[in-house]
C-alpha cells in the first residue's frame, strides 16, 4: 500500500507520513536527514518512537521549507523518490488558492474572494424555511433579492434532503424547479446550481440554464450523473453523505471521520474525471449534517483545512443546521443566523472557498470581513 500522507496547519504546516513499518520509518528518517544535511538544510522533522509494527514521521515547517525538504531527497530507493513527489504534490494542493471554476459561459474566480451560494429551496417541507418559497413568484423574488445582496451563485433545490426525508418523484421535482431555472437563467448574471442527486433532473436543469450540479450523494446515487455533467460542461459539487437522507442520522459511526470523508471525496473526483468532467470543474463538500453526529460536525469544522490536500475548492454548508441549534439551544432554524456566522468565519479561515447560506445579506458581511482579515483585502 505504501506510505499515507496527511497535512494540517496554517503558517507552519505538519505533514504526517504514516502506514509505515517501523523499519521503513527508521530508514526514511535517516535518508531524509542525510539528504537534507547534504543540501545544507538541516533537520526539519520529528520522529515518533517505533511501535510494534508501524510508525510515523512528522515533517514540520513553512510550505517553502517543506518544499526544500522534498527537493533535497536524493536516493536510489524508489520509496523515497515516490515520497518526495507525493510531498511536493501534497504541498501544491494544500497551498493552492487560484481556483477559477468555469460554469459553461461563466467563471467563478475563487482566488479573488470567498463566494456565497444562496440557498433557494422551492419545497413545501424544507427544514430551514418551511416551504416559504414553494410558490414560483415568491421564489423568483427571493432569488433576485439574494443576487442583489451579494450571492455569487443561486442553488435551487426542489426536493428536501433533511434527515428522515422521503424521496420525491422525479416528475414533481422537475415541475418545481425547471420553470424557475428557465426564468432566472435569462434574468440573473450569476450562475445557477441545481441541487439534485437525480441524473434526469440534472439534465433538464442544465438544458434550462443551470451550470452547476450540486449532488449530495457525491455522484453515487445516480450512475449517469457524472456523464451528464460532462456532456453539458457543468461544474460539479461532490458532497459526502453517509447513508441516504432517510437513514443518514440513524447512529452514524466512523472509525476516522476525516479520513473516510477524504477518501469518499477523492473517489468522487475520480468518478467525475473518468466520466469526462474536467478536474478543474470539480468542487468538494464534506457534508455537514449528512450522516454526522454533533461531534462529527464539530470535528469537520475544526479540521476543515485537511480537505485542502485534495486540491479542490471546499464548499461549506452549515447554514441554520441542527447542530448549531443544539449547541445554542435555538430550536427555530431562522434564528440560528449568528451561530451560522461563526461557522462561516471559521470555515473561511480553515480553507472554505464557497459558503452555502440562506441569509445572504448577513453572511456577505461575515465573508467580506473575514476575507479582509485573511487577505488584507479592503475591496
Amino acid at each position: 500500500m505504501g506510505p499515507v500522507l496527511g497535512i494540517s496547519g496554517h503558517g507552519t504546516l505538519t505533514i504526517t507520513i504514516s502506514g509505515l513499518a517501523s523499519g521503513q520509518a527508521a530508514a526514511i528518517r535517516e535518508s531524509l536527514l542525510a539528504s537534507n544535511n547534504r543540501a545544507g538544510l538541516g533537520p526539519a522533522l520529528t520522529f515518533s518512537p517505533p511501535l510494534a509494527r508501524q510508525s510515523e514521521l512528522l515533517l514540520c515547517g513553512t510550505p517553502g521549507r517543506l518544499k526544500q525538504v522534498a527537493a533535497g531527497i536524493s536516493s536510489p530507493d524508489r520509496l523515497l523518490l515516490d515520497l518526495s513527489k507525493k510531498i511536493d504534490s501534497l504541498l501544491d494542493n494544500y497551498t493552492r488558492s487560484d481556483y477559477k471554476i468555469e460554469c459553461r459561459e461563466k467563471v467563478l474566480d475563487l482566488g479573488n474572494h470567498t463566494h456565497i451560494m444562496g440557498v433557494l429551496n422551492v419545497t413545501p417541507d424544507s427544514f430551514s424555511d418551511g416551504g416559504q418559497f414553494a410558490d414560483e413568484h415568491k421564489a423568483l423574488s427571493r432569488a433576485r433579492e439574494m443576487a442583489a445582496a451579494g450571492a455569487d451563485i443561486i442553488d435551487i433545490g426542489g426536493e428536501s434532503t433533511r434527515p428522515g426525508a422521503e424521496p420525491l418523484a422525479e416528475e414533481e421535482e422537475l415541475r418545481r424547479i425547471i420553470p424557475l431555472i428557465e426564468r432566472l437563467s435569462k434574468e440573473l448574471a450569476v450562475p445557477l446550481s441545481v441541487d439534485t442527486y437525480k441524473a434526469p433532473v440534472a439534465k433538464k436543469a442544465l438544458e434550462a440554464g443551470a451550470s452547476i450540479v450540486n449532488d449530495i450523494s457525491g455522484l453515487r446515487f445516480s450512475p449517469d450523473m457524472a456523464k451528464i455533467a460532462a456532456d453539458y460542461g457543468a461544474a460539479v459539487i461532490i458532497m459526502h453523505i453517509k447513508g441516504t437522507p432517510r437513514s443518514m442520522q440513524q447512529n452514524p459511526v466512523y472509525d476516522d471521520v476525516i479520513g473516510e470523508i477524504k477518501d469518499y471525496l477523492a473517489e468522487g473526483i475520480e468518478i467525475a474525471v473518468r466520466a469526462g468532467v474536467d478536474r478543474e470543474k470539480t468542487l468538494i463538500d464534506p457534508g455537514i449534517g449528512f450522516g454526522k453526529t454533533l461531534e462529527h460536525n464539530l470535528t469537520i469544522l475544526n479540521r476543515l483545512e485537511e480537505f485542502r490536500a485534495l486540491g479542490r475548492p471546499i464548499v461549506l454548508g452549515t447554514s441554520r443546521k441542527k447542530f448549531i441549534g443544539t449547541i445554542l439551544n435555538i430550536p427555530v432554524p431562522e434564528e440560528r443566523v449568528d451561530g451560522t456566522g461563526a461557522t462561516v468565519a471559521l470555515g473561511i479561515e480553515r480553507g472554505a472557498r464557497i459558503v452555502r447560506v440562506h441569509d445572504v445579506a448577513r453572511m456577505a458581511q461575515v465573508t467580506r470581513m473575514t476575507d479582509a482579515i485573511m487577505r488584507l483585502n479592503t475591496k
